[in-house]
């Protein structure tokens, strides 16, 4: 599909990204897309760097060490509000 593409098809495509963002945002544009393109190679190389082994997870999921979240309370445990009274309405 890109085997196809020549020098004026990439000067064309760069024509109209320079339209579309303007020329004093594409450094700001680059950097954001080298920025990305870092960090993904870096989080490829180092696969599940961030997560504990296998062996310190407990049986629930948790690693070692974490904490249990608080309890959340349903919408049934909750006691309702009192209502107010209705208005009475006038006799016709």
């Amino acid at each position: 599909m890109l085997q196809n593409l020549t020098g004026w098809h990439a000067i064309v495509i760069l024509a109209v990204v320079v339209l579309v963002f303007g020329a004093a945002k594409l450094p700001a544009l680059a950097k954001s897309v080298g920025q990305s393109v870092r960090i993904l190679k870096k989080e490829v190389a180092e696969p599940g760097a961030h997560e504990p082994a296998a062996d310190e997870r407990r049986a629930d999921g948790r690693a070692a060490g974490e904490e249990a979240p608080a309890p959340v309370a349903l919408a049934a445990d909750a006691p309702s509000p009192p209502h107010p009274p209705l208005p009475e309405r006038a006799a016709s």
